[in-house]
Order: C-alpha cells, then sequence, then structure tokens
C-alpha cells in the first residue's frame, strides 16, 4: 500500500531512508519494515548508499511479483547487528519489458535471487553476472508465476540442452583443466544436487551448483490454498531432515502476523519446546551424514547419531502422532496439548536430556577429537565473516564465522526471551568451526527444552490453552505485506506475504537459508582439492527440498 513522500524534516538524516532520500518516488507501507519505491535504474545507488551509510547489511530475500499492468522486485533489508532494523526497497518495472537494476553489483546473494524471479516471474535485471535461469531447464517456456502463463502447456527438456562443454575444460584443445560432474545422484550431494566442478589436476578451479531439480513450485501451491488450513502442511515438506516444526513457525509467525492473532502462553511454551526438539534432529542428521562424508564412518558415528535423532523422534511422535511430517503448528498455537499422561510425556523427557551430556562427550570422542577429521576440515572451507555476510549466509554456516545473529535472540519470538540460553559462535570460519556449532548448538537446545518442561510440569490446569481463538476464515486487508522469518536449523527461514482480500495470498515468497548457505560453495571450494569440497558441502548442511523449493 503506497502513500505520498515525507514531508520535509519528517524523517530526517537519522530515518531509515534518509541516505536515499533523494531517489524516493513513493513510500509504502508494510507489516513488518517501512518500505520506499525507487525508479528501475536507481537501484544499485540506492542499495549501496543503505549498506554503507545505514548499516544495512543484510539482503534477506528478494521477491518478485507481478501485478495488472506492472512488476515489482523487493529488496528486503536488515541489518547483522539488529535484524529489528528491517526495510524493503520496491523496484516497480514496466508490465511490457520488466526491466530493471541488478543488486548483484551491491550484494552478492542478489545473483542467485534474482536468477530465480528472473525464472519464476520474468523480471530481467540489467548488469547481472549471468542473468539465466536456475530453477528450471533452460529451455522452459514462460515463467511459472506469471499471470499470462499456461499450466497446460507441454514442456519438453531434451538432453541437447544441456549447456556444451565451455573452453578452458577438458575437451577443449590444448586445456590443462578437466570439467567433473559430482551428482546429481552422487550420496555426497545431500540430494539432488549437481555440482559442475572444474579441475586443475586436483585442485578445484571453479564450482557451480546446478539446482532445481526437486523444484515443485511449492510457492504457487501455498498461493493456491487457505490461509486457515490449506498452507501449514507445506512447510514440513522444505525440510524433511527434521526441521519441519521449525519451517511450520516460520508459517505461523507471518500469518499471525499478518490477521493480528495472540499465541497463548502455554502454546507458545510448547512451540519452543517442540522447536527444539526439531533442531536436534536436524543437527544429529547432519553431524552423522558429516562423518560419512568426511572420515567413511557409517557403523560408529552416523548410527549413533540416528539412534540419536530416534529417542527425540519418539518423544516428537508422542507429541505430533507423525514421525516426519508432523503438520502440529496451527494460526494461534499447536494442534492439542501434551500426550495423556502428560507426567509421564515429561518424565520421558528429562529422561532423555539427562543422558544427552554423556553421549555428547561420545560424539566429541568419535568426532571433533577425531585426528582424521581434524586434517580434513581445519583450515578447509574457509568462509571470512564479510564474505559470509556477502552472500546472506544464516544460521551455524554463519556462526562458524564468528557472527553473533541468532533470530531466537535478536528478533525474538515464542518463548526464547524469557529463557536462559546463549547463541552459539565459532571464529575459525572453517568447516571444522561449523561441525562445533552445530554440536554446541545441540547442547542449548537440551537446557531450552528442559526449561520448557520445568515450565509445562507446573502450569495451572485451569490455563492451558493450547490454541486462540482463529476465526474460521481468514481475510487479510487488500494489499497488506509483510516478510517475517524464524531460526530455523539451517538458518533464516523467511516468508514474504501480500495479501489481496481473499483468503488465499496473492503472493507467497520462501526465503530457505540454504538457499543462500549454497551460494557460498564456490567461494570456500576454489584452491582447494575435490575432498576439501565433499567436507566444504557436507558443512553446509544444505537441505534441497528448501533450496529448489
Amino acid at each position: 500500500m503506497s502513500t505520498a513522500l515525507p514531508r520535509d524534516g519528517e524523517h530526517g538524516t537519522d530515518g531509515p531512508f534518509g541516505p536515499i532520500r533523494e531517489l524516493v518516488t513513493a513510500r509504502e507501507e508494510h507489516l513488518n519494515a517501512p518500505a520506499a519505491r525507487v525508479r528501475p535504474d536507481d537501484v544499485q545507488e540506492a542499495l549501496s548508499a543503505l549498506r554503507s551509510e545505514a548499516g544495512y547489511d543484510h539482503l534477506a530475500c528478494v521477491t518478485a511479483q507481478e501485478y495488472e499492468g506492472r512488476y515489482e522486485s523487493i529488496y528486503h533489508l536488515r541489518s547483522y547487528d539488529d535484524p529489528t532494523r528491517e526495510l524493503s526497497v520496491v523496484v516497480p518495472a514496466d508490465g511490457d519489458e520488466p526491466v530493471s537494476e541488478s543488486a548483484a553489483p551491491v550484494f552478492r546473494t542478489a545473483d542467485w535471487h534474482e536468477r530465480e524471479a528472473y525464472d519464476l516471474v520474468g523480471v530481467e535485471y540489467d548488469d547481472h553476472p549471468d542473468l539465466r535461469r536456475i530453477l528450471l531447464p533452460e529451455t522452459w517456456q514462460g515463467h511459472p508465476l506469471s499471470a499470462d502463463y499456461d499450466r497446460d502447456r507441454p514442456q519438453i527438456v531434451s538432453l541437447s540442452e544441456n549447456e556444451p562443454i565451455e573452453p578452458g575444460s577438458s575437451a577443449a584443445a590444448g586445456s590443462d583443466t578437466m570439467l567433473l560432474n559430482i551428482g546429481p545422484h552422487h550420496p555426497a550431494t545431500h540430494g539432488v544436487l549437481h555440482l559442475q566442478v572444474t579441475l586443475d589436476g586436483e585442485d578445484v578451479v571453479g564450482v557451480e551448483p546446478d539446482i532445481g531439480y526437486i523444484h515443485r513450485c511449492e510457492e504457487q501451491m501455498a498461493q493456491s490454498g487457505t490461509y486457515r488450513h490449506q498452507i501449514m502442511p507445506y512447510p514440513d515438506r522444505w525440510d524433511w531432515g527434521g526441521g519441519g516444526l521449525l519451517n511450520e513457525w516460520a508459517y505461523a509467525r507471518v500469518a499471525e502476523d499478518l490477521a493480528d492473532i495472540e499465541v497463548p502462553e502455554y502454546a507458545q511454551v510448547i512451540r519452543t519446546m517442540a522447536a527444539e526438539l526439531s533442531r536436534v534432529l536436524s543437527h544429529m542428521l547432519a553431524m552423522g551424514a558429516y562423518a560419512l562424508d568426511v572420515i567413511g564412518d557409517f557403523t560408529a558415528t552416523f548410527m549413533y547419531a540416528i539412534q540419536e535423532r530416534e529417542r527425540v523422534q519418539d518423544l516428537l511422535e508422542d507429541l505430533t502422532g507423525q514421525r516426519l511430517m508432523f503438520n502440529y503448528f496451527r494460526l494461534g498455537g499447536v494442534a492439542w496439548d501434551l500426550p495423556e499422561p502428560r507426567e509421564e510425556f515429561l518424565r520421558g523427557v528429562r529422561e532423555y536430556l539427562d543422558g544427552l551430556p554423556r553421549r555428547i562427550e561420545e560424539y566429541h570422542d568419535l568426532l571433533t577429537r577425531n585426528e582424521i577429521l581434524q586434517i580434513r576440515t581445519v583450515d578447509t572451507g574457509t568462509l571470512p565473516p564479510e564474505v559470509a555476510k556477502e552472500y546472506g549466509t544464516t544460521g551455524p554456516v554463519l556462526r562458524g564465522s564468528g557472527v553473533d545473529y541468532d533470530l531466537r535472540r535478536d528478533d525474538p519470538y515464542g518463548y526464547y526471551d524469557e529463557l536462559d540460553w546463549d547463541v552459539v559462535t565459532e571464529d575459525g570460519c572453517d568447516n571444522y568451526s561449523r561441525l562445533l556449532v552445530r554440536m554446541r548448538e545441540v547442547e542449548e537446545s537440551a537446557k531450552i527444552v528442559e526449561q520448557c518442561v520445568d515450565l509445562l510440569d507446573g502450569w495451572p490446569e485451569g490455563e492451558r490453552t493450547v490454541q486462540a481463538n482463529v476465526p474460521r476464515t481468514i481475510r487479510p486487508d487488500d494489499d497488506t505485506e509483510v516478510y517475517r522469518a524464524v531460526e530455523a536449523a539451517k538458518g533464516e527461514l523467511g516468508i514474504y506475504i501480500r495479501a489481496d482480500g481473499t483468503d488465499e495470498p496473492a503472493r507467497f515468497k520462501i526465503r530457505g537459508p540454504s538457499f543462500s548457505n549454497l551460494q557460498a560453495l564456490p567461494e570456500m571450494a576454489e584452491g582447494e582439492s575435490i575432498p576439501d569440497l565433499i567436507a566444504s558441502l557436507g558443512s553446509l548442511d544444505t537441505i534441497m527440498g528448501e533450496v529448489d523449493r
């Protein structure tokens, strides 16, 4: 919803758009942050000023969408020092020829985000370093999220669609390099990911991740569902490694803000407990799979980690009724209270937590104190803090580079700000540091769960409200816009929604943390060896469901 420009002096040079005042053509009201429009040819100047002069150094997400007669791109900006300092830069583009300036020269993470916007919506970006499709094959006809897209049109993707081998590869006369394809069906790629790797001997001189093999247009499916009931089952499917409840919270948070729903305190405690158990699930899979990647340890470390997951999954199955796609969160709270007898359930959680410290020590013996793993991971896959920020990385990947950024503390939600726990960081900036962060975060999650259990155990029976009184049909006001995020297992999982006055979103954009984290892989791997590349990829703990969506 746009408004007129502010009067002179209304915000002053200290206002959110002070550095770009002369570039702003109109103001908009988004629920989460102030927003301003700029001309399509002023994008780089505006974003550069906001980054250097106002400290908005985190380009969290880029959302493209189509209106009647025009397109627009929204750059969701935050500050790594304080993510509650956020604003949006809205860039309109002509409906017949949607073209605007690329943000990639200012924020390197915009490279992939703008390629996705071009691929799915059809907006083109001048000065982009490599503007081509990213999720769909190059031969795809049309843009699936555009208004005139023909869903019934058949698509044919032939083998000849693959890119020809470029000069400098092993097929070029006189070349000393070789093109090596890793994946898309390879154990070390953690899913259907394809890496095109250029090698000079054993040294990696180029890496290009090729994604989109399991793209299912989750955003379009969400735009076809109702807020109240039909969207919530989807988030679990973005991260089947164990982070499903955290993903459910991402949708719950944005939809509850959109519909002005207040979640009961008791339900917030249950959500917080369930989310941290879900984080343990995810990190245990990451640790076990990493042992396979780096030291080939299946019988000990991997199976130990899977056993740990099974213990947690038993607890979550008792709570939610499911072991993989939980679908436990509801708008306004959770589906139901703790299982009966509740004392038995809480005792089971406590017994699990009591045995966890001893088992964590065993994992340290198997992993972090393993000399072979140390050789493979210390000082490999280096990602300096400023480079990590350039690519918009978040979660353990960012905290492994020493950046103290965690939305649970920095943009509080749920019951986190009432509990005693610490944000884990490591300064090594390498593969070893990212592993350490996840292992230490399991301990912090256990501290959070233990405090939640104590609260739930003593909660008065008459005040155990698990869900707010939510309207059966939710219809936010037309042109209401909001971006909200949570600290998922892999990092910042954000969702942008634009309402159109109906009970279905007009635009639903998913910001998966693995998408931005994976984009940093070439920065980490180039100049190292093939084994280092595998260790670096594993240290990112990507899940392709939230990369491809």
